[in-house]
């Protein structure tokens, strides 16, 4: 769910052209107030082929993201975005109707089922509108366009999006969520059209300038760039106010940075132990870490961490994290195994190395395709029996009392009071008998009876309860555990998004790099470089030198490209590129850097503005796109800016490009008035700012790459949270990629024929030296 932000951040121009468009929108559907909508998740004609089960089929038919693909046998005459349905609606002289979601959506499919099956509004739709249904994963950029203007005229959004376009693609209303017909005081979705259908003919002129005003309010309103002259704000003070205003919304008793619902919010996460890093004698750097700690492992206890399947849900419907919104995103499961590696890297407590190999172990075995890349998404809904014919929130998921006695019935020898399985196991989960879902976190009664597991005791409480040892304990909660997965197996499984994004296989390369280096996993790292192989086999056009955005898995299980792929966008460039600098550092392979290297240059020719700095997230040249933004949040994922301010400066140092570190530094100033407002918008970038301020180390390990003394080094580095740092190898190759372009690396000597690390900064070094213990000490002073 996105916070509306422009109308009160952005600036009277924008409130004057809203409040217009607002009176519009009381003479379509009744006062101001009811355009405030709730808030939600998140060729051919309409007759299906002969001997079609289906009895409608449109053009969705021929697409493949997972998501057009649910809409395909809607009696609704949608169109993909393209030149086909804008055509179409300027010959026609008809208003588009534009429905933008995803296919792990809840409530998108609330609406489906509601709406857009439904026969009559279907065929108001058709007939009175082109109809274009949109995959926000799959086009980002017309996502946040359009997102924009919902925000800034209804006072939120989410998914499923609905917008209404002139034929030139001007919005002139908007919402999310609407129900099929009235109820109560909200109206239908058969009732707005009617109206707009309505007022299109009779008052357009008034449509069409309500519209025009607000998005060039907008343009003016979104604009970000540096102001002449001006660098960027000073970091310590930036990161101190972010601090302080992460501390004023933190929840003490669970963590996390609201009441409810809770979202996990890694960047936020790892700010607050960056944070700390660098004010590690001071109370606040003490505090920072001890609220990053302990949301972390309140999350880990929760019911939204799957205690059967591993991984993540999305958010955490109470403050307490127990009863989650039960979808899974490929991009949590990235952030979240990077936050927990550095958690533990800190703490050195095992929970957090547990959970990040938890983690992995999901993706590795659900959201894995064969080809090494990353499938996006697992459903929140699914049928809760091979016999049922609707599908339920949660149903993969969750237990009653009666299925867990009659799966763990063994009596356990040496409990007290005969206790079995079952008894230990619904002890320690906080399973009741009626279920532990109270009905406020159940709003349609899909859970009512069922269990959502949450670890209520540690298992030294739960050992001494049924007097056994903790060792014991740990035993037969891992057998239960393994027996309630091997159940789940046999249920029917939640819908997969089998869509493979360039940017979010980004983040999750960086995922399997940082943990496997962490804790020298070798297995980890290898499959980071698959998901690396991958990005390059099936998502770089070499004749065309782009990333492209998506692909697919076709229905022999083989990865398929669309007729016309989606160029790559400002993410998929800025999150691949973190991510070969992480597979760099885990593998010390010198390949992935000059790919980084490359991708970069190519992401400073299509996205870079000159005028202003930082990056525009989408091609500023596109004719479709009424907005060219920059994204200024760090939130479920973080702003590709944000990212693309570190690694601009990790690549100014394996590259020598100083041009690189100016960049950086042109796009921190760009976002200056936000860093310096509200830095908690941005906590990912007040990173990127205090790296910039400190200035990076580089670590360097003149050695073999396969000498164990090598090895030895490179562990010692990866074993600590350095924020502030970039681990090369110099190997003596000076024929190769780092010796090329760095020449100070030929005067570095190996000390007495050992692998030897120098610690520099500005490549001014300390003394070498040839111990890891040594080097630990060099490296935390």
């Amino acid at each position: 769910t996105y916070t509306a932000r422009y109308t009160t951040c952005k600036g009277s121009l924008i409130h004057t052209a809203v409040k217009h468009t607002l009176s519009v929108t009381h003479t379509l559907w009744g006062k101001p107030e009811q355009a405030t909508f709730s808030m939600a998740s998140g060729g051919q004609g309409l007759d299906g082929p002969p001997g079609s089960a289906h009895q409608n089929t449109n053009r969705l038919s021929m697409e493949r993201s997972p998501y057009l693909l649910q809409h395909a046998h809607n009696p609704v005459d949608w169109f993909p975005w393209g030149q086909e349905a804008f055509n179409k609606a300027k010959k026609e002289d008809k208003p588009i109707f534009l429905s933008v979601g995803y296919s792990t959506c809840h409530w998108c499919h609330v609406m489906e089922r509601e709406s857009f099956e439904d026969i009559e509004i279907g065929r108001i739709l058709s007939d009175n509108f082109v109809c274009i249904k949109v995959d926000r994963e799959e086009r980002p950029d017309v996502d946040k366009v359009y997102m924009t203007f919902v925000q800034a005229t209804s006072g939120g959004g989410g998914w499923p999006m609905s917008v209404w376009l002139t034929p030139d693609l001007q919005p002139f209303i908007g919402g999310t969520y609407f129900p099929p017909r009235d109820t109560g005081h909200r109206p239908g979705l058969k009732t707005i059209l009617l109206r707009i259908i309505e007022q299109w003919q009779n008052n357009r002129a008034s449509l069409e300038s309500s519209g025009q005003r607000v998005i060039e309010a907008l343009k003016k309103g979104t604009a970000i760039a540096a102001s002449p002259g001006v660098g960027p704000p000073l970091a310590p003070e930036v990161a101190h106010r972010c601090f302080q205003q992460l501390a004023h919304s933190y929840e003490e008793e669970y963590g996390g940075f609201r009441d409810a619902p809770k979202f996990p919010t890694p960047v936020n996460l790892i700010f607050l132990i960056s944070f700390w890093a660098t004010n590690r004698s001071t109370s606040e750097g003490a505090e920072a870490l001890r609220m990053a700690l302990h949301t972390m492992r309140m999350m880990a206890l929760g019911g939204i961490h799957d205690h059967v399947a591993q991984g993540f849900h999305r958010y955490s419907t109470d403050s307490s994290w127990h009863v989650p919104h039960f979808e899974k995103m490929l991009y949590d499961q990235a952030q979240l195994a990077v936050a927990y590696i550095t958690a533990y890297q800190v703490s050195g407590e095992q929970l957090f190395a547990d959970v990040a190999r938890d983690v992995l172990l999901y993706v590795s075995r659900d959201l894995s395709d064969k080809s090494g890349g990353f499938y996006s998404a697992e459903d929140a809904d699914s049928l809760p029996t091979m016999a049922s014919t609707e599908k339920k929130e949660g149903a993969f998921c969750v237990w009653t009392a009666g299925e867990i006695r009659d799966l763990l019935p063994e009596p356990v020898e040496g409990a007290t009071g005969g206790a079995t399985r079952a008894d230990i196991f619904m002890h320690h989960y906080g399973v009741k008998e009626q279920g532990n879902v109270e009905p406020e976190q159940d709003p349609h009664g899909e859970l009512q009876g069922q269990n959502v597991l949450i670890v209520r005791y540690s298992a030294e409480l739960t050992a001494t309860r049924f007097g056994l040892s903790v060792e014991k304990t740990k035993e037969e909660l891992a057998a239960a555990r393994e027996r309630l997965a091997e159940v789940r197996r046999g249920r029917p499984s939640p819908h997969l998004d089998t869509k493979m994004i360039s940017s979010w296989n980004g983040l999750m390369l960086s995922g399997f790099a940082r943990v496997g280096a962490v804790l020298g996993d070798q297995a980890l790292v290898e499959r980071a470089e698959q998901a690396a192989k991958f990005l390059q086999d099936h998502l770089w056009d070499e004749a065309k030198q782009v990333i492209l955005h998506s692909c697919y898995r076709g229905d022999e299980m083989e990865v398929e490209q669309i007729a016309s792929p989606i160029a790559g966008f400002l993410d998929d460039y800025a999150f691949v590129v973190c991510g070969l600098l992480d597979l760099y550092e885990a593998t010390l392979d010198t390949r992935w850097l000059s790919w980084a290297e490359e991708l970069q240059l190519k992401q400073d020719q299509f996205f870079w503005d000159s005028q202003g700095g930082g990056y525009f997230c989408s091609d500023p040249t596109d004719p479709t796109l009424l907005l060219v933004l920059k994204q200024d949040q760090d939130g479920a994922e973080p702003s590709a800016n944000s990212v693309s301010a570190m690694n601009l400066l990790r690549l100014s140092q394996y590259t020598g490009r100083q041009e690189w570190a100016r960049r950086s530094e042109q796009l921190l100033a760009a976002f200056s008035d936000r860093l310096v407002k509200v830095p908690i918008a941005l906590p990912e970038m007040v990173r990127s700012l205090m790296a910039q301020h400190y200035t990076l180390k580089q670590v360097i390990i003149r050695g073999q790459p396969s000498a164990e003394d090598t090895a030895s080094l490179v562990a010692c580095v990866n074993g600590l949270f350095l924020p502030h740092k970039v681990l090369m190898l110099a190997d003596g190759d000076t024929d190769g990629f780092l010796y090329q372009r760095l020449p100070v690396l030929a005067t570095l000597r190996p000390l007495e024929g050992s692998a030897t690390a120098y610690v520099c900064q500005n490549f001014t070094c300390a003394l070498p030296v040839t111990c890891p213990e040594e080097l630990r000490r060099l490296l935390l002073e």
